[in-house]
Parts: C-alpha cells; sequence; structure tokens
C-alpha cells in the first residue's frame, strides 16, 4: 500500500512489461483490491494502480458523497474529481508516465469519478473503460472530449444504473468522443461477457492523442 500520494493506492507490476499503464477504481463499499483480479485478467502486461476512494462507506470506501441510490452531492463529485486529477499528475511524475496516455478503468461508484473527472478536466482521461456508470452531474460543463477513447458497459439486469446508461453514452459522445457502448446479460456485478468486450476493445485501442 502507498500512501504518499494524495490517495492511497497499490502497484501491481507485470512480470514482462508492455509499458502499458491502467488505473483502476473501485464501486462503493469496497476497497482497491477488489479490481485487482480483473485488472490482472484483461492486462497482464500493464503496470496496474489500483487506487482508493477516500470517503468511508460500510467498512469499505467510496469516491464521493450520494443523496441516493442514483442521486449525489455535487460540491463532493467537483472537490473529489480536482483531488484525483492532482494526484494523477503527481503519481505520473513520480512513477514516470503521462496520465493521459493512461487507460482509467472503473466500476460502478469508479466509473462515475472517471466520467467526471474527463468532463470536469479537459484533456486528463483520453482512455477509459467505464462498468455500470450513469451520469452524475447535475450540470455537466461543454468540454471538448475530442480525441477520447472510451468503452461503456451496462448489464442489462442493473435495475438502477442501466436506465441511465444511454444519456451518459450520448452526453459523451455529445462533447466529441469516441463512445463503444455494449450491454450485456448481467447485472450490477462484472464478470466473463465484461472481459471479453474489454480485451476485445483493448486490441483496437489507439494511442492517446493530446
Amino acid at each position: 500500500m502507498q500512501r504518499d500520494l494524495g490517495f492511497a493506492y497499490r502497484l501491481y507490476e507485470p512480470r514482462q512489461p508492455s509499458g502499458d499503464i491502467m488505473i483502476l477504481l473501485h464501486g462503493s463499499g469496497v476497497d482497491e483490491t477488489t479490481m485487482a483480479p480483473l485488472g490482472e485478467e484483461i492486462a497482464p502486461a500493464a503496470l496496474r494502480i489500483a487506487v482508493r476512494g477516500r470517503l468511508p462507506q460500510e467498512g469499505g470506501w467510496r469516491w464521493f458523497a450520494r443523496i441516493t441510490p442514483t442521486r449525489f452531492e455535487q460540491r463532493s463529485i467537483r472537490d473529489e474529481a480536482a483531488a484525483f486529477a492532482a494526484f494523477l499528475r503527481d503519481l505520473g511524475a513520480a512513477h514516470g508516465f503521462d496520465p493521459a496516455a493512461a487507460i482509467l478503468l472503473g466500476y460502478s461508484n469508479g466509473a462515475n469519478l472517471v466520467s467526471s473527472l474527463a468532463l470536469l478536466h479537459p484533456g486528463l482521461v483520453r482512455r477509459a473503460i467505464l462498468l455500470r456508470a450513469m451520469p452524475v452531474l447535475d450540470a455537466p460543463p461543454p468540454t471538448d472530449l475530442a480525441g477520447a477513447q472510451i468503452l461503456a458497459i451496462a448489464g442489462e439486469r442493473d435495475v438502477t444504473y442501466a436506465p441511465f446508461a444511454p444519456a451518459l453514452v450520448s452526453l459523451l459522445g455529445e462533447r466529441g468522443a469516441h463512445v463503444e457502448a455494449h450491454t450485456v446479460a448481467s447485472g450490477h456485478e462484472f464478470g466473463p461477457h465484461d472481459v471479453a468486450i474489454i480485451r476485445a476493445w483493448l486490441t483496437r485501442l489507439q494511442p492517446a492523442v493530446a
């Protein structure tokens, strides 16, 4: 566990590194270790950095405060996104990589932090995977996301988030991002269908362009 920067995180170093960097953001009420198996399965040759949210929840952690399962505290989103943006820049400086070249993979609350980061801090998120995400900003800014490559995967039986997934895809696409959207036969949890789609998407992924 590394605690030298603004967020606690763990480094998972590959035996035969490809040079790719993957930042992993967990869902609500757990910690960074829950994303490690998925990261290893889809990108074993990448340096994987699993980060822990800062807000306590039910013995685990989350990324920003919620009001209901589908309504969120706007100041908390903006404050934590700003803190994470600073963390990413510091992380890149500490470990020798360009944050904009990293792949950010977020699940649920973590995916919602990634999409908010993209909208609130232009240019920082260029390649992202969003699992079971929804729009959380009440007033998203008119950010230019041209050049950003985003994979969004919803679960058809995810009764809480799936109804909102198309709105997020539209929002990011309207801002100029290239969004590839899928729906898998699943609930809110991720599984083998997600892994197959992510692996295929990674083979088509282009280098990040500033």
